[in-house]
C-alpha cells in the first residue's frame, strides 16, 4: 500500500511539470498582458459584466493581451472584450466540480489541475491585475498578488479593484483593523487603486508598460556597458 501512495505521488510529480512545461511554452509570446479577475456567477446583462467587456475591449485596443481564468461570468465578459478587441484571448481554465465551464471567448485555452500551476502563470504572464467583484478566488489572487508586491517577490504591478461601491467595504476594514493592529503599513494600501473609470483603468496600465518598457532598456545599457 506505502509503494501504491509512492507511486502516486511520483506520477503527481510528472503531471504538475507537465503543466508548468505547457504553460510556459502557449504563453511565451502573449507580449504584455493584463489578468482579469471576478465571479463566475455574474449574468451577462450584469452592470459589472458589460463593464469587463468594454474593459477588456480597451486594453486589446493599446495591444495588450487580457487573461483570464477561462470560466463563465466576468472571466467570460474579459475574454469577449479582448476577442472584441482583436487581441489575444486567454484562458487559464480550472478542472472543478461545478461552476468553471470553458467559455466560447477564448483563442488561447489551457486547462490546469493544479490550482498553484495557474496562479503561477497568472503572477509570470501578467502585467498587472484588474480585480472585478467576485468571490473566494477573486480575493486570493487578490491578496497573493499584494503579499508578492509588499513582500518585493515580483515586480511592481498596478493592482486596480474596479467598483467602488463593491469594494470600499473591504478597504475601509483594512484601515480599520490591518492598520489599526499594526499588521500591515498604511503605505501597504498604496498597491491597491480602487476606481470606477475605465479610462483611469487602461492609463494606469499603459504608463505601466512605459515604465517597464523603460526599465529594460535601461537594464540592458547597463548590461551592456558592464559587458565592454
Amino acid at each position: 500500500m506505502i509503494d501504491d501512495l509512492k507511486g502516486d505521488e511520483s506520477w503527481r510529480m510528472f503531471r504538475i511539470i507537465s503543466e508548468f512545461t505547457e504553460g510556459f511554452d502557449k504563453l511565451s509570446d502573449i507580449g504584455f498582458s493584463i489578468s482579469i479577475f471576478g465571479s463566475a456567477r455574474t449574468a451577462t446583462e450584469d452592470y459589472y459584466y458589460l463593464k469587463t467587456v468594454k474593459i477588456a475591449e480597451r486594453l486589446a485596443q493599446e495591444n495588450f493581451s487580457v487573461i483570464s481564468g477561462g470560466g463563465p461570468g466576468i472571466m467570460a465578459a474579459a475574454n469577449k472584450g479582448a476577442a472584441e478587441g482583436q487581441a489575444i484571448s486567454i484562458g487559464l481554465n480550472i478542472d472543478l466540480p461545478f461552476e468553471q465551464t470553458p467559455n466560447e471567448f477564448q483563442n488561447r485555452t489551457l486547462n490546469f489541475r493544479y490550482f498553484f500551476v495557474r496562479k503561477v502563470m497568472f503572477v509570470k504572464y501578467s502585467m498587472g491585475y484588474v480585480c472585478m467583484p467576485g468571490g473566494f478566488g477573486t480575493l486570493d489572487e487578490l491578496f497573493e498578488a499584494l503579499t508578492l508586491v509588499q513582500t518585493n517577490k515580483i515586480y511592481k504591478i498596478p493592482i486596480i479593484l474596479f467598483g467602488a461601491d463593491f469594494w470600499s467595504g473591504l478597504l475601509d476594514w483594512m484601515k480599520d483593523k490591518l492598520i489599526s493592529h499594526g499588521t500591515i503599513s498604511e503605505e501597504d494600501l498604496d498597491l491597491i487603486l480602487l476606481t470606477d473609470s475605465i479610462d483611469e483603468v487602461v492609463e494606469a496600465m499603459v504608463k505601466h508598460r512605459q515604465k517597464k518598457l523603460e526599465y529594460i532598456e535601461k537594464t540592458l545599457r547597463e548590461k551592456s556597458k558592464n559587458s565592454k
